[in-house]
């Protein structure tokens, strides 16, 4: 049924989209793979955007009171989300957590300094890894280690988990964004 079938009109007002947005539309339609990864890719690119034009100064800024959120503590908490499910739990690769240790859990958002360039690039370098680690396994039902319970974990879990995990924080880059320079779009 076409718009101009329906009995009941569809809306004029939606949310305005992000002046320029370079990000590809995401698909109606695919399979499985193609859907779960081209919506966390797209949710991906979302928080980059966010963060595009903003002063490496503004990144660090935690401009939603009372919370501690910043885009840079966004951006290296997601560094280390990326790392700990696809690169440690489902590749089972034995490396370092990214900005937590148990004396200091909270480094990702609750730090003092740091450079935002180099947390944007660590962030950047994961979701490249975290993609080829994807594209390098052909079955979502593939499984890792889910290291809190000992059980397997499939790739799609990962993903689906991932989805979630972006789509909440990319609410929250909406109102950090909008905080430090009025920028607003979906």
């Amino acid at each position: 049924m076409s718009g101009e079938e329906r009995e009941n009109p569809l809306p004029q007002h939606l949310a305005p989209k992000w002046e320029g947005d370079p990000r590809t539309p995401l698909p109606l339609v695919g399979d499985e793979r193609e859907l779960l990864t081209a919506y966390l890719e797209w949710y991906r690119e979302t928080v980059a955007l966010k963060c595009e034009g903003v002063p490496p100064e503004r990144l660090r800024e935690q401009s939603v009171a009372p919370s501690a959120l910043s885009l840079q503590g966004l951006l290296r908490h997601l560094a280390g989300v990326e790392r700990w499910w696809f690169r440690i739990q489902f590749g089972e690769q034995d490396l370092p957590l990214l900005f937590y240790s148990d004396e200091d859990p909270d480094q990702d958002f609750e730090w003092e300094g740091g450079d935002p360039a180099a947390d944007l690039a660590t962030w950047r370098e994961e979701c490249a890894r975290s993609r080829e680690l994807v594209a390098a396994t052909p079955d979502l039902d593939a499984t890792g280690t889910h290291l809190a319970s000992g059980q397997p974990v499939s790739l799609r879990r990962v993903l689906i988990g991932m989805i979630a995990e972006y789509a909440q924080h990319c609410g929250h880059a909406d109102l950090l964004r909008e905080r430090i320079d009025g920028a607003t779009g979906r």
